[in-house]
């Protein structure tokens, strides 16, 4: 651990003298979300580093992936509780390593990602997703001090804000650090409850808002953020560019910045 912990140290001294690191970000001035990178148009890997660092390139203002945890603690950047038919809470990272990515990358660890994601990027926000464990609360936990102590070692607490499916790890975020911003995702509480929670956003499918159309205005109301999940559809992206979302989640960024760009030309 100590050896892990002064690598970190030691890359985040290099970036910060470097010039990498900005004390102060002006993200993008869109509301297109990546999911899980920018991957689909260039057929790239989902969650690559590639995928990030082509919707940074893009100008989208956030990319999107996904964090679990390894049997031996490491924290790796992949969707599915499976990588390659093992399950990854109960693999170690020299077991997941061996299998590549599609493009020939190795299975991202989240601070290879963060450091990716953070080097020579101005613009577009680090949408960090935890994912609940299936090893109970008290793991849960553990997972969420190791990424957040993983964003504050390397420097790039400012590029971040997380969302979760897991309730319990969004308000452990809170309490730990509450000046991060979070995001529920299971669509099952009101803006309010989100806000008395003390989170600060919530990204639910775009059906939780069909259904449930007062929850934008609540949400304007009580200085919740909105986010919309994931929107694909050109008719839904003109519903939540108009309705005002101050994010959408698309696999389609080309296709959400083209719309959004011409609504402003409006």
């Amino acid at each position: 651990m100590l050896v892990r912990f002064l690598s970190f140290a030691l890359i985040a001294s290099i970036l910060t003298a470097c010039g990498i690191l900005k004390k102060d970000m002006n993200f993008a001035q869109n509301p297109v979300v990546a999911h899980r990178g920018a991957w689909k148009a260039k057929s790239l890997p989902e969650n690559s580093i590639a995928s990030l660092k082509q919707a940074i390139s893009m100008g989208c203002h956030g990319s999107e992936f996904d964090v679990r945890m390894t049997a031996d603690d490491s924290l790796v950047i992949n969707h599915d509780p499976h990588y390659n038919k093992l399950l990854i809470e109960k693999s170690t990272y020299a077991e997941l390593e061996k299998f590549e990515l599609a493009n020939g990358e190795k299975l991202p660890t989240l601070s290879e990602y963060i450091i990716a994601g953070i080097t020579n990027n101005q613009k577009t926000q680090l949408v960090c997703e935890l994912k609940p464990s299936g090893l109970g609360k008290a793991r849960a936990t553990e997972i969420v001090k190791k990424v957040l102590a993983t964003f504050k070692e390397l420097k790039a607490e400012k590029y971040v804000t997380y969302i979760s499916f897991d309730y319990d790890m969004l308000k452990t975020i809170h309490q730990l650090n509450p000046n991060v911003t979070t995001q529920y995702l299971n669509g099952d509480k009101s803006p309010e409850e989100i806000k008395s929670a003390g989170l600060t956003g919530i990204d639910y499918h775009f059906k939780v808002f069909q259904d449930n159309p007062g929850w934008i205005e609540e949400a304007k109301k009580t200085g919740i953020t909105l986010n919309a999940w994931t929107v694909n559809d050109p008719r839904l992206m003109d519903f939540f560019i108009t309705n005002n979302f101050d994010f959408i989640t698309t696999n389609e960024p080309e296709k959400l910045l083209a719309i959004y760009q011409k609504s402003k030309q409006k």
